[in-house]
């Protein structure tokens, strides 16, 4: 706490002139008697020792501390009720003021800002945005964000899941729309992307591999617990939260997916770049726009793939919906391919 010359002169003199005691100091002053002693100890005074009075909790205090020292994230709650087992009769309140002090407090840690080349990095991550109604299913509202970490140009698609096919063609959208692609995307660790990790040995999902192999970048995620790691896509998240979806009102998910692309063209690329803020997102991307990767000559195929039984009826069941099939396919396994068409509905294929 930051206290004026004017209160320091008055602590001085009224413990060297009045002889007024650390604690009538701070009363009267209506300030901490620690300020009181830092005051003190700063004009070359040692520090004033006060004898310690005896409290409910002084028995417990070294299994108190044992306790947190093994597991530093148990509730006060918990440890309260450890200790009343043993013999504690104190009230919770107080309880929980006091076990603040013995709590381990984690070492702070430093960050450096990173700035990356042109065309080097991009980020990817999934954002849930509530949920939607269509017909009588209630489904996911998902938004695919993928930012440049140079020029911070974003590509926003809304899809009803996060499913690998969604996952891929949100990418072959943002590809298309920089006509390019940045050499490394960083992901978090999710199902798309990792299938199982132990400290840095990864074992990627197969799909994604074919994917990356396919546009030629290098698929990086990030340390366990680092989102940090990730933070332009995070921050890109919370920009499309208050910028772009706040109150926004939309028919169905293709008139959501045009707005997003209006927004995404306009106010979003017009924003002022974090790394210079003296362009627009608009004017780093067009630096950064020939440093991408070239695209491929055919696209990935995204169409979505799955098995299905048909039953006695000639029926399957598909994405929440039943689609027809002929008759000759009862009783059969087959294979269904799902794809998005520009069209609100989804194209559906048997084999």
């Amino acid at each position: 706490m930051a206290i004026s010359p004017e209160l320091e002169a008055k602590i001085l003199r009224y413990f060297h002139v009045e002889k007024w005691r650390v604690g009538t100091i701070a009363r009267q002053l209506g300030i901490h008697h620690g300020t009181v002693d830092r005051v003190l100890a700063q004009a070359g005074l040692p520090k004033v020792e006060r004898p310690h009075r005896a409290a409910l909790i002084d028995p417990f205090v070294p299994f108190i501390v044992e306790t947190l020292e093994q597991f530093p994230k148990l509730t006060a709650a918990r440890v309260y009720a450890m200790v009343r087992e043993r013999g504690y009769t104190g009230g919770p309140d107080h309880f929980r003021h006091v076990i603040a002090h013995y709590r381990p407090r984690p070492q702070p840690e430093a960050y450096l800002r990173l700035r990356t080349l042109p065309g080097e990095q991009g980020q990817v991550d999934w954002g849930h945005f509530g949920t939607l109604t269509i017909g009588k299913a209630t489904r996911t509202l998902m938004a695919f964000v993928i930012v440049l970490s140079f020029s911070r140009q974003i590509v926003l698609r809304f899809f009803l899941d996060a499913r690998m096919s969604n996952f891929l063609r949100g990418h072959e959208a943002a590809f298309q729309a920089w006509g390019g692609l940045p050499r490394i995307l960083l992901y978090d660790n999710l199902k798309s992307v990792v299938l199982e990790r132990e400290g840095n040995a990864i074992r990627f999902h197969p799909t994604l591999l074919d994917f990356a192999a396919h546009y030629r970048f290098e698929p990086r995620p990030v340390a366990v617990a680092r989102g940090n790691e990730k933070g332009r896509v995070e921050r890109a998240i919370r920009f499309i939260r208050s910028s772009f979806f706040a109150a926004r009102q939309w028919t169905d998910l293709d008139d959501l997916n045009a707005q997003a692309e209006v927004w995404r063209r306009g106010q979003a690329a017009d924003r002022p770049c974090p790394e210079d803020r003296s362009m627009s997102v608009r004017a780093a991307f067009e630096q950064e726009r020939s440093q991408l990767l070239t695209l491929p000559d055919n696209p990935f195929p995204t169409d979505e793939r799955e098995e299905v039984s048909v039953g006695k009826s000639p029926y399957v069941r598909f994405d929440r919906n039943d689609y027809t099939v002929p008759h000759t396919h009862v009783r059969r396994t087959v294979t269904v391919l799902a794809s998005l068409p520009p069209v609100p509905y989804r194209a559906v294929r048997w084999g």
